[in-house]
């Protein structure tokens, strides 16, 4: 039966959003590569392109309602709401739990998928075009295998929630750690494969944009500080998972505020800022004003992390 989350949604969600977009598209007419490290990133992109279809095993059968990720993993686990869940009410937290937050991995793979589709477009050069080619594919795919396994295993899903979504409209129109806890074998090597992929992306974004910013006015560069700062806001709170809190009938805005204020989530926020905060510190974008944005979302913290190769 379909998770009854998945078939409550406060307003209908239509099948196709259009949503409109304007960038510069650019010819790159000159075919040879003048950065080697992108090259090299596009080669290793070619050579780990695998097909979901008989990469997994899709036949492994799914108890959407056993212990999948462990218990301690979700916000309200120890507080005072946990103490008085029956164990029918467990069994129904973790199913509409993990079918809300692979949810969230589908929609945000989507939107992925389309602005690396814009990456292509946009970029000026070849060799950065060739490698953003092999990231449509991979989006492609990783939109795939989670749909299927939402289809399939879970046998529902959820809207994107509204962060998330805040997040992928400011980034089209203005342009992941669960494999070590996870005891469902195919959930386990499907995240993995995915995690393979993700990591060339998050190394093309930062090869990319190194010596970007340099010349920027302070206009242009304010834009861009404002987006970030805009952006970690909304990736802090959008797995806050309310639709769920919702579900299980409870007060939504207590239960928001204690999965903020809980040790998943400030767990979840150092392995998520401890990657992007040296990132843009490498990239000279962690200003005075960044700077402030990041203490006020208590992730400035990450600046002395390692960045990304």
């Amino acid at each position: 039966m379909m998770s009854e989350a998945a078939l409550r949604t406060a307003e209908p969600v239509a099948p196709v959003e259009r949503l409109r977009t304007d960038f510069d598209l650019h010819y790159a007419w000159s075919y040879e590569a003048a950065r080697l490290e992108l090259t090299n990133l596009y080669e290793k992109a070619k050579r780990e392109q695998w097909n979901a279809t008989d990469h997994l095993a899709w036949s492994t059968s799914v108890d959407p309602e056993a212990e999948i990720m462990p218990d301690f993993q979700i916000p309200v686990y120890g507080t005072h709401i946990w103490a008085k869940l029956t164990p029918a009410d467990i069994r129904k937290l973790r199913r509409e739990s993990l079918a809300w937050t692979l949810s969230q991995f589908l929609h945000g793979e989507q939107g992925a998928l389309l602005a690396t589709a814009q990456i292509v477009d946009a970029t000026p050069s070849i060799e950065a075009k060739l490698y953003g080619a092999t990231q449509v594919m991979d989006e492609a795919r990783h939109v795939e295998v989670y749909a299927r396994y939402l289809r399939e295993k879970l046998v529902g899903s959820y809207p994107v929630n509204r962060h998330l979504k805040a997040l992928l409209d400011q980034i089209l129109t203005d342009s992941r750690y669960m494999h070590k806890l996870c005891s469902e074998p195919l959930l386990v090597e499907l995240t993995h494969a995915v995690m393979r992929d993700e990591s060339r992306h998050v190394a093309f974004g930062v090869l990319a944009l190194v010596n970007h910013f340099d010349g920027f006015t302070a206009a242009e560069r304010r834009e861009r500080e404002e987006f970030l700062y805009e952006g970690c806001r909304l990736m802090r709170d959008r797995l806050l998972m309310e639709d769920v809190w919702e579900a299980m009938g409870w007060p939504v805005p207590e239960v928001r505020q204690i999965v903020l204020e809980s040790a998943q989530m400030k767990e979840f926020r150092k392995m998520l800022f401890s990657k992007i905060v040296p990132n843009v510190k490498r990239l000279g974008l962690l200003t005075p004003w960044v700077r402030e944005r990041f203490a006020e979302l208590d992730i400035l913290q990450f600046e002395h992390e390692a960045p990304s190769a």
